[in-house]
């Protein structure tokens, strides 16, 4: 039974007149996968509602702030107590400071924290943070990764390794990038000889410790120690973007599930349940670098927003309460849609593979395996456009909606179906169940 999209088709239509591409992140538009995007006006636990009464069970949890699902009573109500004292005063609240000291239980090398409202901006603030503090120019990110649309990070590979990179979106100058590295991913070797062609120039290495940006592709055993090995004989700044992964593949995030420890951490997403959100932090000879206390100046009027702070201190004070049963919880349901749908391609005989770290994990219309972006780039785009298009469609059974659809692979989560059951953000791709009301 193909879904209604009349509605949504009308309001995609309005929106294109006023807004570019009609979407205010290029992530919703469905331009390679075809097809009518939703236009959501409510959810509730693990179910979104779209304009045109279709019901969706909902893998995207806003891409990843909603663990613990759509309008939880305990979020809904800590953001109405602190509306009802005033939206926004440009000045300090006690909530700031109540966020800061559980993010920081949860990373024991993190001494300070400064929150900020997006991810992009706890990636651009790590950097330059980093470069103040080793006093040295160049960065290293790897391909495949994404930190955020900060003119340094968006940046493709050069010709070849070590070499500086081209810039990877338009507006972005040359002389914006030219002390920005972009490696392989997982190649340990590349990092080393980046480091020895720039002696003493590498302020920094930022890494994703889970890739989620070109679907899931996890670090094999080894590569994060590595990494850190690396950048504390060169004295260069680790920094893990947590910002997907933070909160989400453990309390402690990656470094607590891989037991390696970096610099600096950024992080976003679940830590501003479900409001706009980052973070960066770490030791306090780092973070003491930063203004009022030192040289490198950061400011935000909205930064620790008393609405945000509300709903991520409800959201990690749940999460704390409850980690012994949610994490192993949510590790097992993704386990289980994994393995059930590449079981199913098997028997259709559909050429799949899968990566998956907890609730992270990417279906790849390829044999495989997926390591690197190479690697990735080899999915079948096509294949999954039609994978895509008879799920979302497909009625009572389940059905995919994929919001992001810059590359060619599906990454999806398992939602719960409770407000205690979670799911963080896809990396690429997303999954839903879709049911029309009525036919359920």
């Amino acid at each position: 039974m193909a879904r209604k999209t009349e509605i949504s088709r009308k309001l995609q239509q309005r929106a294109e007149q006023m807004i570019p591409g009609g979407v205010n992140s290029p992530v919703r538009a469905f331009g390679s996968v075809g097809g009518d995007a939703p236009f959501i006006v409510r959810g509730q636990g693990s179910h979104i509602f779209d304009a045109d009464g279709n019901e969706y069970i909902d893998y995207v949890g806003s891409w990843g702030p909603l663990i613990l699902g759509h309008a939880p009573s305990k979020v809904i109500e800590a953001i109405m107590d602190a509306a009802c004292n005033g939206t926004s005063f440009g000045a300090s609240t006690p909530s700031e400071a109540d966020l800061a000291e559980i993010v920081l239980s949860a990373f024991p090398h993190m001494q300070k924290v400064r929150f900020v409202n997006s991810g992009t901006e706890a990636t651009m603030s790590a950097i330059r943070l980093a470069r103040a503090y080793t006093k040295r120019k160049y960065i290293v990110k790897f391909e495949g990764c994404y930190h955020g649309h900060s003119d340094a990070l968006l940046v493709k590979a050069g010709s070849g390794i070590a070499t500086l990179g081209i810039p990877g979106s338009a507006g972005v100058p040359e002389e914006f990038i030219q002390f920005t590295l972009a490696l392989p991913f997982n190649d340990t070797d590349a990092l080393e000889h980046a480091f020895k062609k720039f002696k003493h120039e590498i302020a920094c290495v930022i890494v994703e410790p889970v890739v989620g940006n070109m679907g899931c592709v996890p670090a094999p055993g080894g590569y994060l120690a590595a990494l850190r090995l690396i950048t504390q004989r060169e004295k260069s700044v680790l920094i893990f973007d947590e910002v997907m992964t933070g909160f989400r593949l453990a309390f402690g995030g990656a470094q607590e599930l891989y037991g390696v420890t970096p610099d600096l951490t950024t992080m976003g997403k679940i830590i501003g349940g479900g409001l706009p959100v980052g973070a960066y932090g770490g030791p306090s000879e780092i973070m003491n670098m930063v203004a009022p206390l030192g040289p490198m100046y950061q400011a935000g009027t909205l930064s620790g927003n008393p609405l945000a702070m509300a709903a991520g201190l409800a959201t990690l004070r749940h999460l704390r309460e409850n980690k012994q049963e949610i994490y192993p919880r949510l590790d097992k349901l993704s386990g289980e849609l994994v393995e059930g749908v590449a079981a199913a391609a098997k028997d259709a005989g559909v050429s799949l593979c899968y990566n998956r770290v907890g609730s992270m994990f990417t279906w790849f219309f390829t044999p495989g395996p997926v390591t690197d972006w190479d690697s990735a780039a080899k999915s079948d785009t096509e294949a999954f456009g039609r994978f895509f298009r008879a799920m979302l469609d497909n009625g009572g059974l389940s059905a995919a909606v994929a919001i992001r659809s810059s590359v060619s692979r599906c990454c999806a989560q398992r939602r719960g179906h409770s407000e205690n059951d979670q799911c963080g953000q896809a990396g690429v791709r997303v999954g839903a169940r879709v049911t029309h009301t009525g036919a359920r």
